[in-house]
């Protein structure tokens, strides 16, 4: 048993301003998905499309934010929780910010899937970025653990107690643990930054593959698919539905799915 790491939230203050670390990692994740983007679409000469995507970003941060929100409402029957700092859920966004983007993009009359062969890529990039910011205010956390980057919350959103473990998260402790005890659990967070980085190092090596447009999103949506499986294995979770899956690794099936059948309809030569 190793001796667990005390997290503590990051918070900076200019003024009467806070900043949280959550706020600027979703800042930085945006603006890196913008600049990836952007870049990626001048680099393969569609200009057209690479001066629409500040106003898709701007769609997919307004979509993110309902989606993540109203998934975790549902999720959990707690309309109060869009109040809350806590409590963004990345399926949610993630169908948010397609829903709106697509939207904008036929607005616009632009090419769906040569935009989200790019996009992509910058998805992959933002949540790296923007999984630091779940670190930073300590939300998004595992289960109970002991081992190597074994971390407490105690300023977590919410903190990591016995009380919440076992009434918000369905975990069970011996008869007549104190409740206030706070519990070393798995850093989901840091877990899903490097395989967020992971994911974007996969999309940018194949980003000159010559296959039709549509094919690189494809590959997007298996990867996504995957670690988004995995991860759930160590995140704290109370939504476990058929076959002993939770909710998102339902999704992620879906999702995963998909992308195959992207990547097997998209695979002729461009």
């Amino acid at each position: 048993m190793l001796a667990p790491i005390l997290h503590h939230p990051t918070v900076f203050h200019l003024g009467p301003l806070e900043l949280t670390g959550f706020g600027l990692a979703v800042l930085a994740a945006f603006a890196i998905s913008q600049i990836i983007c952007q870049r990626e679409l001048w680099r393969r000469g569609h200009a057209k499309e690479a001066e629409a995507i500040p106003d898709l970003v701007m769609a997919a941060l307004i979509g993110t934010l309902i989606g993540a929100k109203t998934y975790y409402v549902v999720l959990t029957g707690d309309p109060s929780a869009f109040l809350s700092r806590g409590g963004f859920v990345f399926w949610g966004g993630f169908m948010g910010s397609v829903a709106l983007c697509w939207a904008t993009i036929k607005y616009k009359k632009l090419n769906f899937l040569r935009i989200a062969d790019v996009a992509g890529i910058a998805i992959a990039a933002g949540y790296s970025v923007g999984r630091t910011g779940c670190w930073a205010v300590g939300d998004d956390y595992g289960r109970p653990w002991n081992g190597f980057l074994a971390t407490q919350f105690p300023e977590g959103a919410p903190p990591s107690t016995v009380s919440v473990m076992s009434s918000q998260f369905g975990v069970s402790f011996p008869a007549g643990t104190n409740p206030l005890d706070m519990v070393a659990v798995h850093p989901t967070q840091l877990y899903e930054t490097v395989m967020g980085f992971l994911m974007f190092a996969i999309l940018w090596r194949f980003r000159s593959h010559p296959h039709k447009e549509g094919w690189l999103f494809g590959l997007y949506c298996i990867v996504a698919g995957v670690e988004r499986f995995i991860v759930e294995f160590f995140r704290a979770k109370d939504d476990t539905l058929t076959f002993g899956l939770t909710t998102a690794q339902i999704i992620a099936i879906t999702i995963f799915s998909i992308g195959a059948g992207l990547m097997v309809t998209r695979r002729r030569t461009a």
